[in-house]
């Protein structure tokens, strides 16, 4: 099985940003290879990505994803380039669809033909980072006259967030791999089997949200919190659906769709909330991620809640960080 890539998201808990530079230093001393972003709610995605290349080379940077709709394909490529010059290591471009809540809600742009705007983002962004000219009429937007830079020595790829199979498929074919989220493990083997033999070369990385306190009211409140709303958007209902837990969310569903939230959240099954939100002590948790070290993952990004130890100080996050990851994984 090839080794797995270690990665967290950034921003870490329980500091700002200006003042992750020591720890960013010490990821790879730590077992972590990679530090990645994701962009909806929050900061944006290349700002830490630009910081941590810069405190440290050693690492590569990803995004884990942006938006396909809220950065025109320009300015995507742009972005990206300028990254790769930046970036010692490798440069992982994740792209997706996002949501409604976040295109239309917070932008007030339309969500149209979300999988065919990705598709076509993908198609642009592999010809402009070669360096090669582009004056097209895609289906979904046209790029008329772009001259790009040079290509960088070491061009990014490009993967794709990716849940349903229809996705999995464009990542592995169009793209050079994809991201997935917002699973547990027996979900994970069902997206692999759907994938089927890794291309070689393709990169499969799964995002796990990590909850490390052994306050479990905490942690399932915080957990209801988020997964009362993300479970709750179109394309994360047809995901669950298509992994068979409908029914199982249909309470919540129902509960969403009235107006109340929170009650959604309160709603999820709490055996189904500790499998998307991993939590227990540190060494707890290594156990629950090792189950996602599977044939055909080439890399697991941690998301690290804040839990009451890490902000009051009780936990160091370097020791947590490194209790985290599976010893010889």
């Amino acid at each position: 099985m090839t080794a797995i890539r270690w990665a967290v998201n950034l921003p870490l808990p329980g500091r700002a940003l200006r003042d992750h530079r020591e720890l960013i230093e010490a990821l790879p001393g730590l077992g972590y290879a990679d530090v990645w972003t994701g962009e909806g709610g929050g900061i944006d995605a290349f700002t830490p990505l630009a910081a941590a290349a810069a405190w440290q080379p050693a690492l590569g940077v990803g995004t884990g994803v942006v938006p396909v709709f809220t950065r025109g394909p320009v300015v995507l490529a742009q972005t990206a380039a300028a990254l790769s010059e930046l970036a010692a290591e490798r440069v992982m471009l994740g792209l997706g669809t996002s949501v409604p809540a976040h295109v239309t809600a917070l932008n007030d742009i339309p969500f149209a033909k979300p999988v065919a705007r990705l598709r076509d983002t993908v198609r642009f962004l592999k010809t402009a980072l070669r360096g090669d000219p582009v004056d097209e009429e895609y289906e979904t937007f046209a790029v008329r006259g772009y001259r790009p830079p040079p290509p960088a020595v070491r061009p990014p790829k490009i993967i794709l967030g990716a849940l349903r199979p229809r996705m999995v498929r464009l990542g592995l074919t169009e793209g050079d791999g994809v991201i997935t989220n917002v699973l547990g493990a027996g979900d994970l083997e069902r997206v692999l089997a759907e994938a089927g033999p890794r291309p070689p070369d393709k990169e499969i990385v799964v995002k796990l949200f990590v909850c490390p306190t052994e306050d479990a009211a905490h942690a399932r409140r915080t957990g209801r919190a988020f997964l009362g709303w993300i479970l709750n958007q179109a394309p994360y209902r047809a995901f669950h659906d298509w992994l068979g837990h409908g029914d199982r969310l249909a309470e919540s569903r129902a509960l969403y769709d009235s107006g109340d939230g929170t009650a959604a959240g309160l709603a999820l099954p709490d055996d189904f909330v500790d499998a998307l939100w991993i939590h227990g002590s540190p060494d707890q948790c290594r156990r629950q991620i090792a189950r996602f070290v599977r044939p055909g993952v080439t890399s697991v990004l941690l998301f690290v809640a804040p839990t009451p130890e890490l902000l009051t100080g009780r936990h160091a996050l370097p020791d947590v960080l490194a209790r985290l990851r599976p010893d010889g994984a």
